[in-house]
């Protein structure tokens, strides 16, 4: 029996009820388990929260499942060493919607973490009825380590794009290396290398097309719609990983005038015309895109964002909730410091880390956050609040977060201590 992601309610759930568990991701595995799945296909970055939650939460792979397949995006290699400790073989895929999704496959046994090839993990070798060419600028193949683009032909291979005869025209070419009449490649735009053993590595993009969590998006078009904003001159829009498995959508942009744009304002005027999963996390205004001495840009020398640039005036946590829910996200987003006024998503967040957050809250906090609170209200005061209303009893948060405080100070000894004297209490 094989499936897919569960899909994912508004609260952490699943089609099979709320998420009652410690996290959403666990709520799955034991969907997985009932259901007696054999065979998971997930997509990259669903499945680093898979590992991550089973690896850092205490959970194993249901004892029913015997593949986890796994695609769409470069591996984070600590994901990888974390899901080889939990003993379950995985598939590492790839492929396009253009040649019928799936085209390679590499196998990897339980507790192989791919050793030496963990930081870029190859795709595999190609199915039986797919054939894959690494070719030069002009169309000629590349020997084995040299990195060149990657077309794909047979079988999968589509007709065109619906609509589009331009852009068919320009992705799908006569394969000149077929013997059979009228066949076609599908160009990628992947640049890849073939290594000694047959298998594929996937270096990165030929254009400026990205892949961020899933979504393949055309940086240009992000610029357009940047470049229409009267406060901006030029845009620049790429995806970096400053982080390891950490992949963000990056805007560095020029304003017009002395002052630099509204890092706030950009990002509400890219909401209103762009799907979320195209705006960009991370905001860097420059004087000038930097260029090369034959007037290209420079994308080698532009800077890292700085995670505090978009941050409000900071103001600190004044609750004990608070205080819980700031060291909550400055660990899971990375940052120095969270002001309770500050945007979760402006600080660097999306759907991924916001479950990670939710799962903390609950385990921390012993209290229940939707998902949907930390979208609609999306700073820590924001949710302290929410979690106070939602509480079944008055205060209780508080408590809970009064305690977590308490605890932080003590040595394990005291803690031991105070367990037993709330036992002896009552009080559990």
């Amino acid at each position: 029996m094989a499936a897919t992601a569960p899909p994912v309610g508004p609260e952490g759930s699943t089609a099979d009820g709320p998420g009652d568990g410690p996290s959403a991701v666990l709520v799955h595995v034991r969907a997985v388990a009932r259901h007696g799945v054999t065979v998971l296909e997930l997509p990259t970055a669903y499945w680093h929260e898979w590992t991550y939650d089973l690896a850092h939460g205490g959970g194993r792979v249901p004892e029913c499942v015997r593949w986890v397949i796994v695609g769409g995006e470069r591996i984070a290699p600590e994901r990888l060493a974390e899901w080889a400790a939990l003993g379950v073989p995985l598939v590492h895929v790839f492929g396009l919607t253009e040649t019928a999704c799936t085209s390679t496959t590499l196998r990897l046994e339980a507790g192989d973490d791919g050793g030496a090839r963990r930081h870029n993990l190859p795709v595999g070798t190609p199915h039986g009825n797919v054939r894959l060419y690494v070719l030069d600028p002009h169309g000629e193949p590349v020997p084995a380590g040299v990195p060149g683009e990657l077309f794909i032909g047979g079988e999968g291979v589509a007709r065109g794009y619906l609509g589009r005869p331009d852009l068919a025209a320009e992705r799908f070419v006569p394969d000149p290396f077929a013997t059979e009449a009228g066949a076609r490649l599908y160009r990628t735009g992947d640049r890849v290398r073939r290594l000694a053993d047959g298998n594929l590595e996937v270096l990165g993009r030929m254009d400026f097309q990205v892949k961020v969590r899933g979504f393949r998006i055309e940086t240009g078009e992000v610029e357009a719609a940047l470049t229409d904003h009267p406060a901006v001159r030029e845009a620049l829009v790429m995806a970096r990983e400053d982080a390891p498995g950490d992949r963000r959508l990056a805007a560095y942009v020029v304003g017009e005038g002395a002052r630099g744009p509204d890092v706030d304002v950009l990002r509400a005027w890219l909401r209103g015309r762009l799907p979320d999963y195209m705006v960009p996390a991370d905001w860097v205004t420059l004087e000038a895109l930097p260029l090369t001495p034959n007037g290209k840009t420079d994308r080698a020398a532009l800077p890292a964002p700085d995670a505090s640039a978009g941050e409000r005036a900071y103001a600190a946590p004044r609750t004990a909730v608070e205080e819980v829910l700031a060291d909550i996200w400055r660990d899971v987003l990375g940052v120095e410091r969270v002001g309770v006024h500050d945007d979760f998503f402006a600080l660097g967040g999306h759907s991924l880390l916001a479950t990670r957050v939710v799962t903390r809250t609950r385990r921390m906090l012993h209290a229940e956050l939707p998902l949907r609170v930390l979208f609609e209200t999306p700073t820590v005061a924001g949710v302290a609040a929410a979690l106070a209303r939602l509480e079944p009893r008055p205060g209780q948060t508080e408590k809970a977060a009064e305690m977590l405080r308490r605890v932080a100070g003590m040595t394990p000894e005291e803690v031991q201590r105070l367990l037993r004297e709330r036992r002896a209490a009552g009080r559990g």
